[in-house]
C-alpha cells in the first residue's frame, strides 16, 4: 500500500499552507483586482443613484418608474446582463463595472429615497424658519438625516458587489472569481477554498469599514439626539427670503 504524499498540494487538501506561500503574489493580485472592481462599480452606482433618488423625491410621479426600472434591472441574471453589455464594452473590466453598477441601483435608490422621506417634518420646518433655501436645507439637514438609511443600502450593495464580482471570471475580470473558476475546472481544492474565504473576508471588511464611516457621519446618533441646523439670524417671516 502506497503511503500518502507529504505535500498538501500533492494530496490536494482543502486547507494547504503551501498553497498560500507559493501563490502569495497571485492571491494579492486577485484581491487587488476584486477590491478595485467592487469600489469602482459601487461608486459609479452611487453617482447614478443619488440624482435618481433626488428626482424621485422632487417629482413624485417618477417614483414608480424609477423603482420599477431599477428593480427589473436587478432581476436580470448576471450572465444575461454581461451578455447584453458585451457588444458595447467587449471583454473588459468596464463590462464588469457597468454591470455591477446597474445591479446596485435598486438598493441604493430605494434606501436613499427612504432616508429622505424619513426626515422629520420638524427638522425641515426648523430649517425653513432659519431662512434655509431648498438646496441648503437638502445639503445640511435632509441628506445628513438620510445617511443611516442610505448607508444601509450602500453596505448591502457593496457586499452584493463583492459576491457578484466573481461572475466577472467569465470575461477574465473576476478578481478572486478567476481563481475560483480555474480551481473548480481543475478540482484544485485549496485554491477554491482560499479564494472563497478571501471573498468573505473582503465583504466583512467592507461592511465594517462602511459601518465606521456611518458612525463618523452621524455623531448625533451616538449622543441620542437629532442634528440641528446651524445657528443663524432668523429672517423676518414676512420677508419670504431664503438663504
Amino acid at each position: 500500500m502506497t503511503a500518502p504524499p507529504d505535500d498538501c498540494l500533492a494530496r490536494n487538501d482543502w486547507i494547504c499552507g503551501d498553497y498560500l506561500s507559493t501563490r502569495r503574489q497571485i492571491l494579492l493580485d486577485a484581491v487587488g483586482q476584486h477590491v478595485q472592481l467592487t469600489v469602482v462599480s459601487v461608486g459609479l452606482g452611487l453617482v447614478i443613484a443619488l440624482p435618481l433618488a433626488l428626482l424621485a423625491r422632487r417629482r413624485r410621479w417618477t417614483v414608480g418608474p424609477v423603482l420599477g426600472i431599477t428593480t427589473v434591472i436587478y432581476t436580470i441574471p448576471s450572465l444575461a446582463m454581461f451578455s447584453l453589455l458585451l457588444p458595447v464594452y467587449g471583454l473588459s473590466a468596464t463590462l464588469v463595472v457597468v454591470g455591477l453598477a446597474l445591479y446596485s441601483l435598486t438598493l441604493l435608490v430605494r434606501n436613499i429615497l427612504a432616508g429622505l422621506d424619513g426626515v422629520p417634518a420638524g427638522a425641515k420646518e426648523a430649517a425653513r424658519g432659519m431662512g434655509y433655501g431648498p438646496m441648503r436645507q437638502l445639503l445640511t439637514v435632509e441628506l445628513p438625516l438620510a445617511v443611516p438609511a442610505a448607508m444601509a443600502g450602500l453596505r448591502i450593495a457593496t457586499v452584493s458587489a463583492v459576491a457578484l464580482t466573481t461572475v466577472g471570471a467569465i470575461v477574465g475580470y473576476g478578481g478572486l472569481g478567476n481563481l475560483i473558476y480555474a480551481g473548480m475546472n481543475a478540482y484544485f481544492k485549496a485554491q477554491v477554498l482560499t479564494a472563497s474565504v478571501l471573498c468573505v473576508l473582503i465583504a466583512v471588511a467592507f461592511d465594517l469599514l462602511l459601518l465606521g464611516v456611518e458612525r463618523l457621519l452621524t455623531p448625533w446618533r451616538r449622543a441620542g439626539r437629532s442634528p440641528r441646523p446651524a445657528r443663524g439670524r432668523r429672517l423676518p417671516a414676512a420677508s419670504g427670503r431664503r438663504a
